[in-house]
């Protein structure tokens, strides 16, 4: 068994487990609105899509929903209730024990928003980017075309995330970034595409093919998500 493989099975993280719980059937998603996140519910919030055929198959989606978003969830609840029993309960704080808690809450919790914007911005067939998000991007990248090489570029060299973000300070948009949950963020950005780029986002179905994973994505962004996000920002 190669590392690649223990890191996925070793986490008790197979299909068959994740069909039991924080799933949603696809055929059903489009009517439900979406759950609250998990930094407020405490629990994974489920899939739009349990595949994503001619991208990501239920293989590769499950033990990433599972293992990765999942363990970044428990990481994250586990700090919350250390820090409640810290500073709620009176205990007496340990200063290098509340370094690495702030270091938890900080990691864990991008990481949690971070997967929910991932799979909740995907979609089973190509769309055309809505009107507003559209000019939005023309108006910053000239072309569509010339911002997907740009963010086909990004999501290449990133270690860890590559995001499409608008920011509302100056109204721009920007591809940026991140090799660590917690690092290469713009503050008040707000992300309207994401990309996870970490191996275990694409190694079952690809392999070492990571340039392959990032240029299948574009043909699977919800482009209809992206303008809600978009919508957000841009009514203030």
């Amino acid at each position: 068994m190669d590392r690649r493989t223990f890191m996925f099975t070793s986490t008790g993280a197979s299909v068959g487990s994740f069909l039991v719980r924080g799933t949603v059937d696809e055929h059903d998603a489009a009517e439900q609105p979406r759950p609250a996140s998990g930094l407020l519910t405490g629990e994974p919030r489920p899939l739009r899509h349990l595949e994503v055929p001619g991208f990501l198959s239920a293989a590769q989606i499950a033990p990433h929903h599972t293992a990765h978003y999942g363990g970044a969830l428990r990481a994250f609840v586990g700090a919350e209730r250390a820090f409640d029993a810290q500073f709620g309960g009176g205990a007496t704080v340990d200063p290098m024990g509340a370094e690495r808690l702030r270091q938890i809450q900080s990691s864990r919790g991008n990481s949690v928003i971070l997967h929910e914007l991932y799979f909740d911005g995907l979609a089973l067939k190509a769309n055309d980017p809505a009107p507003g998000i559209r000019a939005a991007i023309q108006r910053r990248f000239g072309t569509i075309d010339r911002w997907a090489a740009d963010f086909t570029a990004s999501a290449r060299s990133a270690a860890g995330w590559a995001m499409l973000v608008a920011h509302p300070v100056n109204g721009r948009l920007y591809n940026v970034v991140s090799d660590e949950h917690a690092q290469g963020t713009l503050w008040f950005a707000e992300p309207l595409i994401v990309i996870d780029t970490y191996e275990h986002a694409y190694y079952i179905d690809y392999q070492n093919r990571k340039n392959e994973y990032v240029d299948r994505f574009l043909a699977h962004v919800d482009w209809v998500e992206a303008e809600r996000r978009w919508q957000r920002v841009a009514r203030g």
